[in-house]
């Protein structure tokens, strides 16, 4: 059991934090549909630790207190479950994905993982990430209106299924791709979004249906990534230096290979996380630095200092301000609004609660990005915070963190760096509409409205 810190700031021990006292059915309509008003209201009322109550879903405890979190992050493994908490994600992603897994089989899956996002493996990707930003963005004309988010989710997939899958132009490569956004475009709305959370709902209610489209779409997209993984066993002469060559090859302490099932759940889960979550960011990233001249003036004049043709991609994801404005970009609208739950496996003491065995711990991203305490103005865009201080991975945590920490944040965060000075040097653009923008839910993450329209004023 964990015990009280000395220093925490509740002494007594009590059974359970504030009960939040509103209908379950309505708590959980509001936070579906309308999240950030939900939390910065329940937090308002209950404290930054309160006990909420969904229809359909167990109770859970919502965190946005950074000690309670280090205390989380920080305790024995063995004492939560996770993966049995991610069960929404269970139809996009597989059984086998590393975020449904416990136990010995997320830590074996998650060593197997680990080598291709990290030092040199990743930083080989560089060149082309930068290739396929400049590739994408060629498309658009002087004058032209597009929305970011549509060309952003285009150079991630196309950075995935290249970097990933080591996947080429072809008829393949465009069924994937193709399959793959129409899977996704099905909870692109939050109504539709219900159909994840809901199990009675998803039952094929015929051929129009959100959840029989889903269904079909998956697939199609099953049997392309088989096709693809059967082709690269039967053709080991063929395997290249892309994460799917990789992890056909290692072995775990039982000399045994990923199977073909959970190869697929695992690219799938690559797909999903990698793609989806880093166009969305992209978009943040670049409504905020056209909605604040001074932000675009002041990143402008740090990648004019450098010849971004000719220099290392690895030098380019060292810029100071350039890592400050993809820092603010995830702390201001994180992709992902709560870390994965925790599910006790004994009883927990917390910060002056008692927390019985059963109990869903869910540290809220958002909330705790958004504490005046730790991020005076919070509702400022401010990259300059994290030029001026360094925070604690219990104050600053958009990719989670203890052992369920995203294996992809480094990957992620080089990506968007390179993706924004690539786009940044070779484009001038200005938003079509200059309006604040609210994040509206899209399947489990939360996007700008619209995409960002932006205009291209001229090329550099």
């Amino acid at each position: 059991m964990i015990e009280l810190k000395e220093n925490s700031p509740q002494q007594t021990v009590n059974k359970l934090p504030n009960r939040t006292r509103e209908p379950r059915v309505l708590q959980t309509i509001w936070v579906v549909l309308r999240p950030m008003d939900y939390l910065e209201t329940m937090q308002e009322r209950y404290g930054d630790i309160f006990f909420a109550e969904f229809a359909g879903f167990p109770s859970s405890v919502i965190i946005s207190n950074p000690q309670a979190i280090q205390e989380i992050f920080t305790a024995d493994s063995k004492l939560f479950e996770s993966g049995s908490g991610n069960q929404v994600m269970q139809p996009l992603l597989g059984s086998n994905s590393l975020v449904l897994l416990d136990g010995e089989r997320h830590l074996k899956q998650r060593k197997l993982l680990m080598p291709p996002f990290h030092g040199e493996r990743m930083r080989a990707y560089g060149q082309l990430i930068c290739e396929i930003a400049e590739q994408v963005m060629s498309q658009l004309e002087v004058g032209q209106i597009f929305t970011a988010r549509q060309y952003t989710q285009e150079i991630s997939l196309t950075v995935i299924l290249r970097a990933v899958f080591g996947l080429k132009e072809g008829e393949r490569y465009q069924q994937i791709r193709k399959t793959l956004t129409a899977m996704l475009d099905t909870f692109n709305y939050p109504l539709s979004a219900i159909f994840l959370f809901f199990k009675a709902l998803q039952h094929d209610l015929g051929p129009l249906s959100p959840w029989e489209n889903f269904v079909r779409q998956r697939e199609l997209l099953d049997k392309l990534l088989y096709q693809e993984i059967h082709e690269r066993r039967s053709q080991p002469e063929s395997l290249g230096e892309d994460i799917l060559s990789l992890l056909l090859s290692p072995r775990d302490e039982a000399g045994q290979p990923m199977t073909d099932i959970e190869l697929r759940d695992e690219l799938m889960t690559m797909l999903f996380a990698g793609h989806e979550t880093t166009a969305t960011a992209l978009a943040w990233a670049l409504y905020w630095i056209h909605y604040l001249p001074e932000v675009r003036e002041k990143l402008l004049q740090e990648l004019n200092s450098i010849d971004i043709a000719n220099t290392e991609p690895t030098e380019i994801a060292r810029l100071p301000y350039l890592n400050a404005v993809c820092s603010e970009a995830l702390r201001m609208y994180p992709v992902v609004f709560f870390t994965f739950p925790r599910i006790l496996q004994a009883p927990m003491q917390l910060m002056g609660y008692e927390l019985p065995k059963g109990m869903i711990l869910s540290p809220c991203i958002y909330l705790t990005h958004h504490r005046p305490d730790i991020y005076p103005q919070p509702k400022q865009f401010r990259p300059e915070r994290f030029l001026e201080r360094q925070f604690s991975p219990y104050e600053y945590l958009p990719f989670g963190g203890g052992n369920r920490r995203c294996l992809g944040l480094a990957f992620a965060m080089f990506e968007m760096k390179l993706v924004l000075a690539t786009v940044l040097s070779d484009y001038s653009l200005e938003l079509a509409e200059r309006r604040p923008l609210l994040p509206v839910r899209r399947g489990i993450t939360f996007a700008p409205p619209g995409g960002v329209p932006l205009v291209v004023k001229g090329r550099n």
